[in-house]
């Protein structure tokens, strides 16, 4: 047990170290508004490899190429949904923090309310089943 622990606090480790990486050159702008575009997508994509960081927090070299990818789409003239389609398209839905709604990820936006209304029908079944026994008062039995 001891040892699986340790494997996986390497495994961890390692995987975060992974995470961390530096840019030896940052990105630089040609003003503001630009600046400004670039950090507004880049927040809602996801970094490929660390998962649970967007491209602006991660520090993994995938996520550096990602980030310049982006900057040089956006020099090109695209527009921002045409740089999601583009990173979508090449990475799958997975990349973007804020999934479409549309057949494929119907469950993923709806499931929550349907599971939420399902508990509130099985609650009112079960308050309604009880509400209709009425409890006879037996003053022979002691609680």
């Amino acid at each position: 047990m001891k040892a699986w622990l340790m494997a996986m606090v390497l495994v961890l480790v390692t995987a975060t170290a992974w995470c961390q990486s530096s840019d030896p050159t940052p990105l630089r702008f040609h003003d503001a508004a630009e600046e400004t575009r670039f950090r507004a997508l880049v927040t809602e994509l996801r970094c490929v490899m660390c998962q649970n960081q967007s491209l602006a927090d991660s520090n993994a070299q995938i996520a550096h190429d990602l980030r310049r990818e982006v900057l040089t789409l956006m020099r090109q003239g695209k527009s921002n949904a045409q740089i999601r389609d583009y990173l979508v398209a090449r990475y799958g839905e997975f990349v973007l923090y804020k999934p479409r709604v549309e057949g494929k990820t119907w469950l993923l936006w709806f499931g929550p309310a349907l599971l939420l209304l399902a508990g509130g029908f099985v609650v009112a079944r079960v308050v309604r089943r009880h509400a209709g026994n009425d409890v006879s008062a037996d003053d022979a039995q002691e609680w």
